[in-house]
């Protein structure tokens, strides 16, 4: 999308056919589109149509609220869920700022949190078009320019200021996780963050490698889905080199203290998995410590221990039996308990679910979870249910 149909998109005849658009239940339909096109230009037509599917798939990260917003197909794929950006907003509002500079605001997911939030924001988008995007969603709250962040973070910052930085993680081939790739470099955005209130977003897997031991890094899980790395600075109770773990929408922040390796041991009565959050934390160690739990293997995230404890940092599942990891014996187990829905977890094997669930030929009126893990005495097939204390 150029800049000109962006505007068109944003204007009343834009609305008009966004609004024709949304009545069709398939907007993409021949059908629709030769509706559309008795009216606008068969690019404006194909830029509404578009829009409403993208508003459609935006509902799983704005709710509601997506009905009403513009996106670039690659703006959303990127955009932070809404949990997310207010409990980023919480904290920049709890470090004092009261203008956040939004560098590389994309569609203006996280600056709509920060107005809401009762922050003043100035936004830099590289791209024109989705300049324009952003500008209508953030309307008279919030102001967006169009321009290079690396050029005019200087003209732009002043004392007092906080600083927020989400680099475009797509290159001509398509998305990318490397730092090395992202727009504007790596190396200036995690510069930025010197001497000011800052957070730089990057991708929930990023190497380790490439994280500066001299910010705090929080791993961000919503819903049980881990969706981002922030690298934070200026934050009182976050000191340098801090690791954290933060679940939403509980709004749990969780310290991550270095601990020795668990030490390898048996099955205990109960397994726990960590949430994704913890494990690329690097929590597991402190996990251990505070379920009274040990490793299964090297390199596993599954815990055991005897003990159950309520936290909200992994499942706690009880071990009601375990047999060896072996198909027939499973499809043997399967069959006498009568399982027609099994899930099944694993890691450490190459095993894929759906393939084993399908040759265990499961059927019956019952359900099941089987937890396939190496163990100190080989693979065990666990037959669990998830606990609470």
């Amino acid at each position: 999308m150029d800049e000109a149909l962006a505007r068109w998109l944003v204007g009343p005849e834009g609305a008009e056919a966004l609004a024709e658009a949304s009545a069709w239940p398939d907007p993409s339909s021949l059908a629709a589109a030769a509706a559309l096109r008795r009216r606008w230009t068969p690019e404006q037509a194909s830029a509404a149509s578009r829009q409403v599917e993208l508003r459609r798939r935006g509902m799983a990260k704005f709710g509601d609220r997506a009905t009403a917003l513009f996106f670039p197909t690659a703006g959303l794929e990127q955009a932070t869920r809404a949990d997310v950006a207010r409990w980023r907003a919480s904290r920049f509002v709890a470090a004092g700022a009261s203008r956040v500079i939004d560098l590389g605001c994309g569609i203006g997911a996280d600056a709509l949190a920060f107005v809401e939030a009762g922050l003043e924001v100035l936004g830099v988008e590289l791209e024109p078009a989705t300049a324009v995007l952003a500008g209508a969603n953030l309307g008279e709250r919030g102001r967006v320019i169009t321009g290079d962040a690396v050029r005019l973070a200087g003209e732009l910052l002043r004392p007092g200021d906080a600083v927020f930085l989400d680099p475009a993680r797509r290159t001509a081939r398509g998305r990318t996780w490397r730092v090395a790739d992202v727009t504007p470099p790596w190396e200036w955005a995690t510069g930025m963050l010197a001497g000011w209130t800052g957070c730089l977003k990057a991708g929930p897997g990023i190497p380790h490698a490439d994280l500066p031991e001299d910010l705090a890094i929080a791993w961000v899980s919503d819903h049980g889905d881990l969706v981002e790395a922030g690298l934070w600075s200026g934050q009182s109770d976050w000191a340098p080199g801090s690791r954290m773990v933060v679940l939403l929408p509980e709004g749990i922040e969780w310290r991550v203290e270095r601990r020795p390796e668990p030490r390898i041991g048996e099955l205990g009565r109960y397994l726990y998995e960590p949430g994704p959050a913890v494990i690329r934390a690097g929590g597991i160690p402190a996990l251990a410590e505070q379920v009274a739990g040990w490793a299964l293997a090297p390199g596993i995230a599954y815990l055991a221990s005897d003990t159950l404890v309520e936290t909200p940092l992994a499942t706690a599942f009880e071990i009601e039996q375990a047999m060896p990891h072996d198909e027939r014996t499973l499809r043997a187990w399967a069959r006498r308990a009568g399982i027609g829905r099994l899930e099944i977890k694993l890691r450490g094997l190459d095993i894929d679910p759906a393939v084993l669930r399908r040759r265990l030929k499961l059927s019956g009126p019952n359900s099941a979870t089987v937890i396939l893990t190496p163990t100190p005495a080989g693979v065990r097939a666990l037959v669990a249910s998830r606990s609470v204390s």
